[in-house]
């Protein structure tokens, strides 16, 4: 058992890799949330296990099963965000391969950790049966609104679209390999949850108010089994952008052995102007390059993202977006100059900046394709849309 303790609360509970599981009567979805990924994160696993013992406690009818599992246990109980390794940046593709495979030692203890929630998954995902929705509960080190990071697919969209708060789409570009992104590229809807700063009380209750209705909105439970009003209004309130959709345009990263600070009072989804006094590096002035918002300043010692930097997304490119991945608009790229499949997968592309120079990021960004720079003169952009498990929630009723 592990000792985790919230300074909102002054309180301390004992936790195992699962927090805990509830098994429905009826047949449904597999829920599965993570909370502590990062250990200076408490708040989601106190509000799972209060949610967890509350549906236990009213013998509440559940349809499917519920998991609820705990990220970095030793940093958690050390309060830190993690010891040698971010293990919200330890997902990447070369990596899974080594673990699914057998190849990864347990080089610290952040792997360690890894290597236990990977196997929870994978032996969740053997045993059970879907639809899987896969949640990572999250906070900040600057005060915020609640808002959800979601990999930008048509399936993450139509799911959490439902939830009264703002989404910010396309974090998979600018972080290299966490959880989520892992788990969307094997088809999954999966999304993070980020419900306020760290040691804020309002925290726990927006992660109670958000997996009530995480809940509601997989058909887990019914509508009429818990106070779904007055979770929906504690969401709704503290969102002035609620209907609103954006992406990331901008990721500061702090490099090694880079003094950075940042400037006090910024605020997440404050707007931001272009030339404004953001931060300081190595006492140098970083200044804003283009006007949007403020998303995730750092004001905390450990991880390597200093800010990122986002805008609004209009209605019609959302619908245009749409339109031209559901008609597979990507397929006819490859016959353009400086444009060809990385693979016979047809998964990625390759784009020659030299001489598609004309095809800007947001342009592949319109058909659901996520970019990488691997050179100054190639972009490799992968599709998002190619994994979804599309056939897996055709029956549920927020695809229809």
């Amino acid at each position: 058992m592990t000792n985790v303790f919230s300074k909102a609360l002054h309180k301390t509970i004992q936790v195992n890799r699962i927090i805990g599981k509830i098994e429905g009567s009826q047949p449904g979805p597999t829920l599965i949330f993570t909370a502590g990924i990062h250990g200076n994160e408490p708040s989601g696993i106190f509000a799972l296990q209060e949610v967890l013992e509350e549906l236990k406690e009213k013998n509440t009818p559940i349809h499917g099963t519920i998991y609820a599992l705990s990220g970095n246990l030793t940093a958690l109980e050390e309060g830190t965000r993690y010891h040698h390794q971010d293990l919200n940046r330890m997902w990447t593709s070369d990596r899974m391969h080594k673990i699914n495979g057998g190849d990864l030692n347990e080089e610290d203890k952040d792997t360690v950790q890894q290597l236990d929630i990977c196997n929870s998954i994978n032996t969740i995902l053997e045993n059970e049966k879907g639809p899987f929705y896969f949640m990572d509960l999250h906070t900040t080190s600057s005060e915020t609104i609640p808002f959800l990071t979601v990999n930008d697919s048509l399936l993450n969209r139509a799911f959490t679209k439902q939830y009264p708060i703002p989404i910010v789409l396309g974090i998979e570009e600018y972080l290299e390999g966490p959880l989520l992104s892992y788990i969307n590229e094997l088809g999954y809807v999966a999304f993070g949850f980020e419900g306020g700063q760290h040691d804020d009380l309002s925290s726990i209750e927006n992660h109670i108010a958000f997996i009530y209705l995480s809940l509601l909105y997989t058909e887990s439970i019914a509508i009429d089994t818990f106070n779904y009003q007055k979770h929906y209004d504690i969401l709704a309130k503290t969102s002035v952008d609620s209907q609103d959709i954006f992406e990331i345009y901008f990721h500061y990263k702090i490099k090694k052995e880079e003094t950075f600070k940042m400037n006090p009072g910024f605020l997440n989804f404050q707007h931001i102007h272009k030339g404004q006094e953001l931060a300081k590096s190595n006492g140098s002035i970083i200044y804003a390059e283009k006007s949007g918002r403020m998303l995730m300043p750092q004001y905390q010692s450990q991880g390597d993202d200093g800010f990122f930097s986002i805008r609004k997304i209009p209605p019609v490119f959302l619908s245009l977006s749409k339109t031209l991945r559901n008609i597979r608009f990507d397929r006819i790229l490859p016959i353009l100059p400086g444009i060809r499949w990385q693979t016979d997968k047809q998964d990625a592309l390759l784009v020659n900046r030299k001489i598609a120079w004309l095809f800007a990021k947001q342009f592949f960004h319109l058909m659901g394709y996520r970019s990488r720079e691997i050179s100054n003169d190639y972009l490799l952009v992968k599709n998002r849309e190619v994994a979804s498990r599309n056939e897996d929630y055709k029956e549920v009723s927020w695809a229809k």
